[in-house]
């Protein structure tokens, strides 16, 4: 492979696992918290980069070195634990992406006026014109770091009108005034759980790039996506730590708007239309790029026709949400559930990383293997309080 079209690939990937992270839930999450902490969701923030460096680079190293896709490698370690994983992804990514078609709506809601159903259509549609192409795999590494980079640069536009205590944010980043664990998780959870984890290494053993001597840059892109998403949330934690710190009333219909408008008047409120479009739509490229990717070992004939598979994935999300809307309880059930893959897909490459028929000579560095048994252990934990409250909520 040539060293530009190299680099390219590296981007798109890191960009791709940026963006998938960084959806309509990612914007609302770290309004709400940042609301909610002040400057000490710099804490929070700086833990979760921290931890999704951690699991990253795990996740990457081990596909890469194994030559094989997620499930694959699960079914080395336990035959059938990787229809079982697949499952959970492709359930978990359909249902999270009713939610991206409806984000996508409302962002081109804000930028046109017409109704969030026919603007939903539109986004689906732009989506799908990425896996027309029969070469899709660069039309969507491009498409996704022009949309990435859109929303850095209009995130710190409106980071910088606020003026916010940077001073203060950075002392509350290592000495907080309050800990919050639960917002750690759900971080750790939007940024690195589900197919998110997924979707950056798939893509580069989808581009040739595998193989132990390729974990330099396995390592390199894992690292690029972390930081690109990370420096979106830092920004959006700043913008709205400004807002705040001036003592103006977020509304709590739709934080993330409210924060752009109270920052920027009218046209802040347009430039959350663009950054809500921006995440949404790059959110449905991932989401059905990687939940197919599941699908390519275990189902025959899915990997001659990828691309026809990934625009029934998005095809189906768009008419749930325009028949029937953003089904509440699924997407509840669905985050329960979304809460268990990563500690369990962790936990499984973990061992494959320790199993020399799966991984070779390959020697998986201690600490992160301790790292990543303590991810699994917490996020096992927090998880399994999610869902012992979601069945206690349905006998009350």
């Amino acid at each position: 492979m040539r060293p530009a079209r190299n680099w390219g690939v590296l981007l798109g990937a890191a960009f791709l696992m940026a963006t998938s992270a960084v959806g309509p839930g990612f914007l609302t999450q770290t309004t709400v918290f940042t609301e909610s902490l002040g400057a000490s969701f710099g804490f929070v923030i700086l833990t979760s980069i921290i931890i999704d460096i951690g699991v990253q680079l795990t996740v990457w190293r081990v596909i890469a070195v194994a030559e094989m896709r997620a499930p694959d490698i699960a079914n080395r370690v336990l035959p059938g634990l990787g229809g079982f994983i697949s499952a959970l992804i492709v359930l978990g990514g359909l249902a999270f992406n009713i939610g991206n078609v409806g984000g996508a709506g409302l962002g081109l809601q804000v930028l046109t006026g017409l109704p969030v159903t026919t603007c939903a259509l539109l986004a689906a549609a732009m989506s799908l014109a990425v896996f027309l192409v029969r070469e899709a795999g660069p039309v969507m590494d491009r498409f996704v770091q022009v949309m990435g980079v859109v929303m850095i640069l209009i995130i710190i536009y409106v980071a910088v009108t606020t003026n916010p205590p940077v001073a203060e944010a950075a002392l509350r980043t290592v000495a907080p005034s309050r800990i919050d664990f639960t917002s750690i998780i759900t971080l750790v959870g939007g940024t690195v759980g589900g197919y998110i984890t997924f979707s950056g290494g798939h893509r580069l053993l989808d581009a040739g790039i595998k193989g132990p001597a390729s974990l330099p840059h396995v390592t390199q892109s894992a690292i690029m996506g972390v930081s690109v998403a990370s420096l979106i949330r830092v920004f959006l934690f700043l913008a709205t730590l400004g807002v705040v710190s001036r003592g103006l009333a977020i509304d709590a219909s739709n934080p993330p708007a409210s924060v752009f408008q109270l920052a920027a008047g009218q046209v802040g409120y347009k430039l959350f239309g663009v950054v809500m479009f921006a995440a949404a739509i790059t959110s449905i490229i991932g989401s059905a790029y990687t939940s197919i990717s599941f699908l390519k070992s275990l189902l025959p004939g899915v990997a001659a026709h990828e691309n026809r598979f990934i625009i029934a994935f998005i095809v189906v999300s768009t008419l749930v949400f325009v028949t029937i809307g953003k089904p509440v309880s699924l997407l509840v059930w669905a985050g329960a559930l979304n809460g268990f893959i990563l500690p369990i897909t962790l936990a499984t490459l973990l061992i494959a990383a320790y199993r020399r028929d799966i991984i070779g000579t390959y020697r998986h560095p201690l600490w992160l293997a301790v790292f990543g048994l303590a991810v699994v252990l917490v996020m096992t934990g927090m998880s399994g309080t999610v869902l012992v409250e979601q069945v206690s909520g349905l006998f009350k």
